[in-house]
């Protein structure tokens, strides 16, 4: 990419407009909020993203903010992407559906950056950052929506911030546009330290964003990132941890639905020579393979979810992720984020050869491993649903309690599989609930729990050991 200052528009692709309409519909919005910057820097893909470049997004507009003194705001760099939404309708990047609907993946991406003291230009790091999320949308398909939370184990600007991590929210003065294309909405990256990506984890991220708000030098009122910022908001207040977001878990559960993770299960029902109905997923042996019209009825299922009282169903479960290396090991997905579009939805029951097991094996890398509280604490113990998927292929392990509808796992079977796709039904078990907290604090790996009463065993291995399954 190139640093550029705009000149009349876009470049043309063909007889089309110098200055397509989706382009200035955001445009346009920009003009709004900065009238005295009509050409602001921008980063632009040397080799746009349909004539084969890397770069998703067309353009990233950087716009010098003066803040609110009335509100507290501080002075910021504004960026703002162009690319994720239809800017052209003429089909070379997003299938044009008509202007009723989104437009492209019916959002754009902002990020507020504070200006430091003496800084005459925009730093151009978020500039890639945002190219990192466009790519995972683009690879995956899965859509951000305001309250998701990306675990990105970095600092976003390469230093050695604390700034390791991002929340997606409403940008706070860019309102959504009317295309020929379809509604644009315009979300704005948060970034947050580890503490605060956890706390959203546990809790939800709408609500880490509203503590975030209320203390200046964490965003503020617009939720600037301030990349130097030391603190966490609960080290600046230690109150807003056991008054805000426990009570919030206690009295609301948690809003996380789904992740993809490092994780693997094993029927220990069974002997593992047993040709016929061996373990379905094992470390070091090749799980058995799904016919073409099994795997895509799972990952459709998947894709839907569970329907919870008819209203909640499971996110998608992203299979691929972004990371430093843009690699993504663990996504996280805001709350029972999809409605069911219909009740002909694919449901587990339709699907062939689900197994009821006798005993499982659990198996999760360390930071998979400490969600379990929050999958339990969290989601089950109100009524809800929890689904790892796995990065490395189709395993899926999904948590139910006895309120979701749709499971496959019951009372009297507790276990049940299809094909690489586990279900585990959790009743309020005190022993369990109890005991998945010492796996949050535990280091030193391996680390095994069991059950017997319940003929279950959950281990917390080293990454390694998902890294390279057959060493």
């Amino acid at each position: 990419m190139d640093e550029v200052r705009p000149t009349s528009g876009a470049q043309a692709h063909g007889l089309v407009p110098l200055f397509p309409p989706g382009l200035q519909a955001i445009y346009g919005e920009c003009r709004r909020l900065y009238p005295e910057q009509a050409n602001p820097l921008q980063v632009t893909a040397i080799v746009k993203y349909w004539l084969g470049g890397p770069d998703p997004l067309d353009y990233i507009s950087m716009y010098r903010n003066v803040g609110c003194p009335a509100q507290d705001v501080q002075e910021h760099w504004h960026y703002v992407s162009f690319g994720l939404s239809d800017l052209y309708g003429d089909n070379r990047v997003h299938e044009f559906t008509g202007p009723d609907g989104p437009s492209g993946f019916g959002f754009e991406l902002t990020f507020r950056l504070k200006r430091e003291v003496g800084e005459t230009a925009p730093p151009t790091w978020p500039a890639e950052l945002m190219q990192g999320l466009a790519r995972y949308v683009f690879q995956s398909e899965n859509t951000f929506c305001s309250g998701d939370h990306v675990s990105w184990h970095s600092p976003l600007d390469n230093s050695e911030s604390r700034i390791q991590h991002m929340l997606l929210t409403e940008d706070p003065q860019m309102q959504p546009v009317q295309t020929p294309f379809g509604t644009v909405s315009f979300l704005q990256i948060v970034g947050v330290c580890t503490e605060e990506l956890q706390a959203a984890q546990q809790w939800n991220g709408q609500g880490i964003l509203e503590l975030m708000r209320g203390v200046r030098v964490a965003g503020g009122p617009w939720l600037i990132t301030d990349m130097r910022r030391g603190e966490t908001i609960f080290e600046i207040d230690p109150q807003l941890q056991q008054e805000r977001v426990d009570q919030g878990i206690e009295t609301e559960g948690s809003n996380l639905s789904g992740v993809s993770a490092k994780c693997v299960w094993d029927d220990l029902s069974r002997p593992p020579e047993d040709e016929e109905d061996s373990r379905s997923i094992c470390i070091g042996s090749q799980p058995r393979r799904l016919s073409d019209k099994d795997t895509e009825q799972i990952r459709e299922t998947l894709r839907k979810g569970l329907e919870f009282n008819s209203k909640a169903a499971l996110p998608p479960i992203n299979t691929q992720g972004l990371h430093q290396d843009n690699s993504l090991p663990l996504v996280l997905s805001r709350k029972d984020s999809l409605e069911s579009e219909s009740s002909a939805a694919i449901v587990p029951h339709e699907l062939v050869r689900t197994r009821q097991l006798e005993s499982v094996h659990l198996k999760f890398n360390q930071e998979s491993g400490t969600l379990l509280p929050l999958c339990l604490r969290g989601r089950l113990l109100h009524g809800r649903h929890f689904t790892y998927k796995s990065i490395n292929g189709d395993t899926a392990i999904t948590f139910v309690s006895t309120g979701v509808e749709g499971a496959f796992a019951t009372e009297e079977h507790p276990y049940a599989a299809h094909g690489p796709w586990l279900q585990s039904l959790w009743s309020r078990c005190s022993g369990i609930y109890r005991n998945s907290t010492l796996v949050m604090r535990q280091t030193k790996l391996p680390k095994e729990y069991s059950w017997p009463e319940k003929k279950l065993k959950i281990s917390v291995l080293p990454d390694s050991v998902f890294d390279n399954p057959l060493q």
